[in-house]
């Protein structure tokens, strides 16, 4: 058979169910051979789009999301959401045509060093050689992108190598399986927790990843030791759950009002260095740490855990909390972010202040969705709220690129949300910047029968920029700009535009949109003079402002 041939049924064997991608003059074979293929490739109108569809497939599904494009041009448009996807740990396979060998030697017509360009952004970057290596290749950039920690892999695949034949057949896919850790060492860390005086669990996206959510509550539930989230470990834990204090790693303050000042022992459980760094809630090296994850942890001087547990999170804590066989005694950590939080969503949940403040915005949106429904946020002021304040009950709903934080995620992300799970109601929460970015793939959720909600909260510039330009200097800097009239861009598509004029019309249209069989636009001025609000509430000020 055709090389070409043999790669599709290499991802056939790897149950690839999408690929996200544009066709082009050094993937032609490649195109072709799909089309006899049960594999759905999803035509996007950029590169950036499909990377980052791609992207949230991945981290939603646990299996690699599958992005395609040509060489030169259509290959740099990928790097963003390559970048993305390896440093939010979600396993993406990037694949992009390339020149033929017999030209790649001497300048020539797009041809750059890609597999150079894309080594630093993955876990393994290569270029096929021969046909008879496809089976290799593509095996093993599926099983290192979804080895703990995933990440991205990238393939070149030159367009001469397509075209030869081959006897070669795919390889058969294994398991990665995870270990258990060291009994002693159980025992160990079980009187660290028993002598601990205030101990408290910071939960990362790692646990996320290892479903480790069941054994937290069991954990939890057991032993009564507050549980504080990163960004993108929302909803490990239901909110509901009288032991769930937030979401921390916004700001400097959340060292006092996430209960880190009063810990003496943090117990971290599949926690992402990048995503909120020790020298925020560690700044005096004060805390014994306990590291339970699938690796071992980063070097770094406020990070230097007493006992590391390393292997399959969820039965290592479930192993650590039936060692643990003395209650522990009452925390008096404080619940300044939970209780924050409440009092601040039941203070505007009834505002019509406009244009619309983020705090009604954001009731709104959690009234009109489903517990299991879908938000995916895009990168900029809306993302400090929506981290903050959205409140989650189960995990993987509200998805915030938080490693990397590539503007631009929401749209694309969200029609790969809808793809995967067809049943839920998804909403691309944008701001005016992020949606334009990538808002020509409106189109392709049209296209591909996706009805998805799209959220844009707008102010006509850049906020999160100004809000920190004003911060440090009281002024701001070129961040303002003019948006089209987002009703008749959304009509143009084929799809349904909506504008809010009052704050009381926000929740019905949420609610129409979800049950809509299209896709809907939704354009909600936003008044982001609350963003102080937002860190005196829960940083280190805690201040009365008018209602």
């Amino acid at each position: 058979m055709k090389a070409a041939n043999l790669f599709v049924k290499c991802l056939e064997n790897e149950n690839v169910e999408f690929i996200f991608g544009i066709p082009g003059e050094e993937n032609l074979d490649l195109m072709d051979a799909l089309l006899d293929s049960d594999i759905k490739f999803i035509t996007t109108r950029h590169e950036q789009g499909a990377a980052f569809m791609a992207d949230v497939y991945g981290r939603l599904t646990g299996k690699s999301g599958v992005c395609l494009s040509t060489l030169g041009p259509g290959a740099t448009n990928l790097v963003t959401g390559v970048a993305d996807a390896n440093m939010d740990n979600a396993p993406l396979v990037a694949i992009a045509g390339q020149a033929a060998t017999t030209r790649m030697h001497k300048e020539s017509h797009q041809v750059v060093d890609l597999v150079s360009m894309f080594k630093p952004i993955t876990k393994y970057s290569t270029q096929v050689l021969e046909p008879e290596t496809i089976p290799e290749v593509v095996r093993k950039a599926f099983k290192l992108a979804e080895a703990e920690k995933p990440g991205a892999t990238f393939i070149d695949l030159p367009e001469n190598i397509c075209e030869l034949d081959t006897d070669e057949l795919p390889l058969p896919a294994s398991t990665n399986r995870l270990t258990f850790a060291d009994r002693d060492l159980i025992k160990q860390a079980a009187e660290l927790v028993k002598q601990a005086k205030h101990p408290l669990i910071l939960v990362g996206n790692g646990a996320v990843r290892s479903k480790a959510g069941k054994y937290i509550e069991t954990f939890v539930e057991r032993h009564k030791i507050p549980v504080v989230n990163t960004f993108m470990a929302k909803g490990i834990i239901p909110f509901y759950n009288d032991m769930a204090m937030g979401t921390a790693g916004l700001q400097k303050g959340d060292y006092e009002n996430g209960g880190f000042a009063k810990a003496d022992l943090v117990i971290c459980v599949g926690f992402d260095m990048v995503e909120y760094h020790p020298h925020l809630w560690n700044p005096n090296r004060k805390h014994t740490i306990i590291h339970i994850d699938t690796q071992n942890s980063e070097v770094d001087n406020r990070y230097i855990p007493e006992i590391e547990l390393i292997g399959n999170i969820g039965p290592n804590l479930k192993a650590l909390g039936e060692a643990i066989d003395t209650p522990i005694e009452s925390t008096d950590i404080e619940f300044h972010l939970r209780h924050a939080m409440i009092e601040e969503m039941n203070r505007c949940r009834k505002s019509d202040a406009w244009p619309m403040l983020p705090q009604k915005i954001i009731w709104d949106l959690r009234t009109a969705m489903d517990s299991s429904d879908i938000a995916i946020s895009d990168v900029g002021a809306h993302k400090m709220w929506m981290a903050r304040m959205f409140r989650c009950d189960e995990p993987n709903t509200c998805i915030i690129s938080n490693g990397f934080a590539g503007m631009g995620i929401a749209v694309p992300g969200a029609i790969a949300a809808k793809l995967a799970y067809p049943e839920k109601g998804v909403v691309a929460v944008s701001g005016d910047a992020g949606f334009m970015m990538n808002s020509q793939e409106i189109e392709t959720a049209l296209r591909s029968k996706t009805p998805i909600v799209i959220l844009i909260w707008n102010d006509s510039k850049y906020g999160l920029i100004e809000w920190k330009q004003k911060r440090m200097f009281g002024r701001s800097a070129y961040i303002d700009f003019k948006n089209p009239d987002f009703v008749a861009y959304a009509k143009s598509f084929g799809a349904e535009g909506v504008r809010i004029e009052s704050a009381d019309q926000l929740l019905p249209a949420l609610q129409t949109a979800l049950k809509a069989p299209t896709v809907t636009i939704i354009d909600c001025p936003v008044d982001y003079s609350q963003n102080d609000r937002l860190t005196e509430l829960m940083g280190n000020v805690l201040s009365e402002i008018e209602d």
